[in-house]
């Protein structure tokens, strides 16, 4: 008769934490980041916890390119491209299964987690963005969730944008968003901003973005642009546009046409002009769609 009987957790965790970069003992030591930072560690603990540190760390065969003549025993390894913060917050989950975590490092974190294929700190990482996003990070943040495929922050941070949209298209995350993600924002029905207000914030992102690539701006804000809902504009805005857009040629001439062609349609219709106005921040854009069959 045999059983597995458990200890106390805690002090286990706490006695692995007194290892994480402590030299005594340590037979890997890594310099990270531009600071040049050494950080301590133990092979035995990193390879069986990563894969990825595994075959970092693996012996190859003899006489093979990975040899390990070719790696001295204690490294040191470089890696130049991550914080020391982030890649201590790693090592610290490595041997803790927990994570301390602040709004500067989790979506650096988040990076990493997803190279070195840690799941378990992945969620983590989810889990403390969702709880401490701000107007400030919501779009990089966004931008993450796209490129590493995590769905539920994606939903999460396109909530949040849509309630408070007018803040966002302000902050330096939005300017840095990329083409594809900016336009799945701009899809939204429930973006809580005036549609003029939205075009100039569009307007404004191009030209940042055109001028980090050094390309065009109607050839940077192609994608987003088909996702403007100009015909929601009131003429009055349809004309301010028209003379904007004579600077930048940000929207194609066509669409701005077709806006025109849908108030005629409307004005036709018999419907109120009221009704003609319909704004964003009042509410969702597809409470409109049967007003107006052009529009997107």
């Amino acid at each position: 008769c045999s059983a597995r009987l458990q200890g106390e957790a805690a002090a286990f965790t706490a006695a692995l934490r007194t290892l994480v970069n402590n030299p005594q003992f340590s037979d890997v030591t890594f310099v990270v980041g531009q600071e040049q930072q050494k950080v301590f560690a133990h092979r035995c603990v990193l390879a069986c916890r990563c894969q990825a540190f595994q075959g970092m760390l693996g012996q190859g065969p003899a006489g093979s390119e990975d040899s390990p003549s070719s790696i001295p025993p204690q490294g040191p390894f470089i890696l130049g491209n991550v914080q020391p913060e982030v890649f201590l917050a790693v090592i610290e989950f490595l041997y803790t299964n927990s994570v301390t975590l602040n709004s500067h490092i989790a979506l650096e974190v988040l990076t990493s987690s997803v190279e070195y294929g840690l799941q378990d700190l992945c969620k983590l990482c989810v889990k403390f963005i969702k709880d401490t996003l701000s107007v400030e990070q919501v779009c990089e943040a966004l931008q993450a969730a796209v490129t590493y495929g995590q769905a539920d922050l994606q939903q999460h941070c396109l909530a949040f944008i849509e309630g408070c949209t007018a803040a966002v298209v302000r902050t330096q995350g939005f300017h840095e968003l990329s083409d594809v993600v900016l336009a799945r924002v701009l899809r939204s029905d429930r973006l809580a901003v005036d549609e003029l207000d939205l075009v100039q914030a569009v307007r404004e992102w191009a030209h940042v973005s055109s001028a980090v690539l050094e390309r065009p701006v109607p050839e940077v804000a192609a994608l987003p642009v088909r996702e403007l809902r100009l015909p929601l504009l009131a003429p009055s805005e349809l004309v301010t546009l028209e003379s904007h857009n004579q600077r930048d040629l940000l929207i194609p001439a066509e669409s701005i046409a077709a806006a025109w062609r849908s108030h005629a349609l409307r004005k036709g219709s018999g419907v109120p002009s009221r009704l003609c106005r319909p704004r964003r921040g009042t509410r969702p854009r597809d409470h409109h769609r049967h007003l107006d069959p052009h529009a997107k």
